[in-house]
């Protein structure tokens, strides 16, 4: 118990799994919280020293993992306290020392874990705040505070680091947290999280030593990490925030799993610069990797992934992610796609190879954390074995990304034939389980098999050998667990019992005896299984050993892999869905034909009708998009929209004709949305995201803008819906290409006064009383919204129906009575309440006498009898 509490002391927030020979064991309150999540039957233990007795559940240690992950994803840390020396060589109580924390961002489990989803650990480290003016520090205001972000998928070593600046810098970072979906999140245990994540949403957020955020220390501990001297090579030499965050992401990980992380080798800076950036709230809109509902097959990469390897479903996640800003970088991932498109038999052969490829890239971690199983690297060795293939294969393709992808591949033929002359073909997910060690890959195994295989053979042989030395004919050897192996011997024949036979016990028809020879032989065989188990794991960890030593090799395959199935698995789906190469240039000219929403054309019952769309700088910076609900205009606005996404990710796009520029950010204001939580109406979260849009848009941006304005009064609607199109057709620097969908037809004046606006609408059509959607965007405006049709397919009642459109009709001819109000229908009773002033006279003399009074000058009582005059000329009236 004092090991526990030892274990204990050193995590308290955390569940300790304490290892009690086959058990894992929970002790106090961590027995009582287990015992609630895990339905688990609670017991107790002899009573502490104040006679209370002590709370324990427990779980077998061989299913562990499953009981572990389970804590894990109901919000819980578990601590491993493992037995870490011999029982059998042990002096007094067996030492127990934690190896490991569990925690939702390094559990690396295959079973729990979602194949085609990265898992990453995430940490947090938000440089000084400016310095306020009038104290000593104000020279730290030249420079904005400085955030740092540092995420690694423990599951596969990959290693990203980001440093942004500023109110712009730090809304950044939250849209990183949206987009990556950390599954924890590291910060310094003394930040001020209320204030600091506010934005972060509901992710576990674990606290870590400040220590280890200092960037000094962080900058030691990254350079020992990575086996370099100075950083200026991974470009955070002089980023004290990202260098910090990085850091401290190593030494939380060191700190938690007590291993070495060799598989964690390189880290990528990532530039802002680097990458068409897509903040939160678009990524939501666009429902990039989930549909609205939460499910992947509703999502753009759902309806693209044909990749055959959960890393090449990986890697088309990050590309669609962060697509590119490099031309040439783009240009080669689309060259490469088309060369598979046209290469069909290449292709195929590719792909068919790749399904007997596992997830090499989560393998080669386990090897390297320890945690691997011989499946695991028989897994890894079948993998390896389709190399030479795979080369053979793709030797005459010629696309650069291509010829360089098969350079990264090394046909691994030394590990692979490691794994072979060891392991046997059908192995056991534990090396525990025994049996995982090829005959004729020890001598020393071979032979403890040979003594517990062919046991029953030679004490056989032994018996009747003895039977003839000593002419005995009932002689017997036998085995019990008590006494061992023995030679028993009837009364009758003691007196031929010869000299080196020593009595071992007296029984009622004879003697049992042992000789020198059983006595060796049952010490080879006694224990045998035990001794083979144990060889068998000493051999199958120098095995992980050897494995692990070439994990850089068998990363940079993994990788190169990965990215072979990602470019084959988009020309997979260009020619099967009939998408097209485009083309990309510096200008800013998008134009496209026949373009189609990828997601909308797959999941819809009927025909998806194509549009083209044109975007520039010059005649159509901003188009005014005008028709009707459920016409097409949000679908028009997404697929435009998508076209940059997929194309800068390196993908074949859903169109006849694509001429592109490149766009560096892209924002979507599609749909409506709140924030209860926080107290945000709809209205209060549109106006947010489009203010956020007009600071940050540039001219190379592409901005998506649907009913601005809709959450408010008409005229306030109107007037902020035309201020903000405004806005962005006249800015004096930043003009981005739009996309303005409004219902707002007073809106399509702009494309009179501004040069650079542009009218389009959506085609519908009645007919007979019903309105029919052609789906068609065209120049020009539209001529109504067909709201009324919209409502009464939606259900609405035919009485609503048929006042809305008596309503409309008085609407249009001005035709408005009391004051503004739609004449009351005959059904409908008088109004209760009226109006304050009524146009009968009364009205107007009263505002006359209200105008004569001098408020400043009127006392209480004066005021009184004023109120009581009026009153009277109201009760005369």
């Amino acid at each position: 118990m004092r090991q526990y509490l030892d274990a204990k002391q050193q995590h308290p927030d955390a569940l300790v799994f304490f290892r009690v020979g086959d058990f894992y064991e929970m002790f106090y309150e961590d027995a009582l919280t287990a015992a609630r999540a895990l339905d688990l039957t609670l017991t107790s233990r002899s009573k502490d020293g104040s006679g209370a007795a002590i709370p324990m559940c427990g779980v077998p240690h061989h299913a562990a993992d499953g009981y572990v992950a389970r804590l894990v994803k109901k919000g819980f840390r578990v601590a491993i306290c493992e037995q870490v020396e011999d029982p059998k060589q042990a002096k007094g109580v067996v030492r127990r020392e934690v190896v490991r924390v569990v925690s939702p961002g390094t559990l690396i489990d295959d079973a729990h874990l979602d194949a085609r989803e990265p898992a990453f650990l995430m940490a947090f480290a938000p440089g000084p705040p400016p310095a306020v003016e009038g104290r000593p520090d104000t020279r730290r205001a030249a420079r904005p505070r400085a955030y740092g972000l540092a995420m690694l998928d423990f599951s596969t070593g990959e290693f990203q680091v980001a440093e942004y600046e500023g109110d712009v810098g730090r809304q950044a970072v939250i849209d990183e947290v949206a987009v990556f979906r950390p599954r924890e999140l590291v910060v310094s245990s003394d930040l001020d999280r209320a204030t600091e994540l506010s934005g972060f949403g509901d992710l576990p957020v674990t606290g870590a030593e400040p220590w280890t955020f200092d960037p000094a220390r962080a900058r030691e501990t990254l350079c020992n990490q990575l086996g370099v001297r100075t950083l200026e090579g991974v470009g955070l030499e002089h980023r004290s925030a990202a260098t910090a965050a990085a850091g401290a992401l190593i030494q939380y990980l060191r700190d938690t799993q007590k291993r070495d992380l060799t598989h964690v080798r390189e880290v990528r800076f990532r530039e802002s610069s680097q990458w068409l950036m897509v903040d939160s709230t678009t990524f939501r809109h666009l429902e990039i990797v989930d549909a609205n509902d939460g499910s992947r097959d509703g999502s753009l990469l759902g309806t693209i992934d044909r990749t055959v390897t959960a890393m090449g479903s990986r890697r088309l996640r990050a590309w669609l992610v962060r697509p590119l800003l490099a031309r040439e970088r783009i240009q080669d991932r689309l060259d490469a796609v088309e060369e598979f498109a046209f290469q069909t038999v290449v292709r195929g052969k590719l792909r068919e190879a790749l399904k007997s490829v596992g997830d090499v890239e989560r393998l080669v971690a386990r090897v390297v954390l320890g945690t691997a199983g011989p499946r695991d690297l028989v897994a890894l060795r079948h993998s390896a074995e389709v190399l030479p293939r795979l080369r053979t294969t793709l030797s005459e393709m010629h696309a650069p990304l291509v010829t360089s992808l098969l350079a990264e591949l090394d046909d691994l033929t030394d590990v692979r034939g490691d794994i072979e002359s060891t392991l046997v073909d059908e192995a056991p997910a534990l090396a525990r389980d025994g049996g995982c060690i090829r005959t004729g890959a020890d001598v020393e195994l071979d032979a403890l098999r040979e003594v517990s295989h062919g046991g029953r053979r030679q004490i056989a042989d032994m018996e009747a050998a003895e039977r003839v030395r000593t002419g005995i004919t009932s002689l017997k050897i036998r085995f019990n667990r008590v006494f061992g192996y023995y030679i028993e011997v009837s009364r009758a024949n003691l007196h031929a019992v010869p000299s080196d036979y020593r009595r071992k016990q007296t029984i009622a028809g004879g003697e049992r005896f042992i000789t020198p020879a059983l006595k060796e032989y049952e010490e080879r065989v006694v224990g045998a299984d035990d001794q083979i188990l144990e060889r068998e794991l000493a051999l199958f960890e120098a095995l992980l050993q050897r494995v692990a030593a070439e994990s850089a090799r068998i990363q940079d395959t993994a990788r190169a892999l990965a990215g072979l199935d990602v470019l084959a698995g988009l020309a997979d789906t260009a020619t099967a869905l009939d998408y097209t190469k485009p083309q990309l240039h510096d200008g800013d000219e998008l134009f496209a034909t026949d373009v189609r929403h990828p997601v909308v054309e797959r999941h819809c019952a009927e025909s998806f009708v194509p549009n083209d769309v044109r975007l520039d700088g010059q005649s159509q910076q901003v188009v005014i998009l005008t028709g009707p609900n459920m016409g097409g205009k949000s679908t028009f606005l997404r697929q435009t929209a998508l076209l940059s996404v997929l194309a800068q990710a390196g993908s074949f796009v859903p169109a006849r004709q694509a001429k592109l520029p490149i766009v560096d950010r892209i924002f979507a204001r599609v749909g409506a949305s709140d924030n209860i939580a926080r107290g945000q109406s709809t209205f209060m979260v549109e106006m947010q995201e489009t203010a956020h849009i007009l600071h940050t848009a540039t001219s190379k941006s592409l901005v998506l803008l649907d009913e601005i304005g809709r959450g408010t009064a008409t005229f306030d609607g109107l007037s902020i819906a035309w201020a903000v199109a405004e806005y962005l057709a006249t800015h004096e620097v930043h003009r981005p290409r739009t996309l303005f969908a409004t219902h707002y037809h007073e809106l399509t004046d702009l494309a009179e006064a501004l040069p650079n606006v542009a009218n389009y609408h959506v085609v519908a059509r009645e007919y007979k009383n019903e309105v029919v959607f052609l789906r068609k965007v065209v120049p020009g405006r539209s001529d109504r919204s067909y709201g009324i049709q919209v409502a009464r397919l939606a259900g609405l009642p035919p009485s609503v129906v048929r006042r809305a459109r008596a309503i409309l009709d008085d609407l249009e001819r001005d035709d408005l009575s009391r004051g503004g109000r739609p004449a009351l229908s005959a059904s409908a009773e008088p109004q209760s309440q009226l109006g304050l002033f009524q146009n009968n006279g009364s009205g107007d003399r009263l505002a006359r006498r209200l105008r004569e009074v001098d408020v400043e000058r009127l006392t209480p009582m004066d005021a009184l009898t004023l109120l009581a005059d009026l009153k009277g000329e109201l009760a005369d009236d």
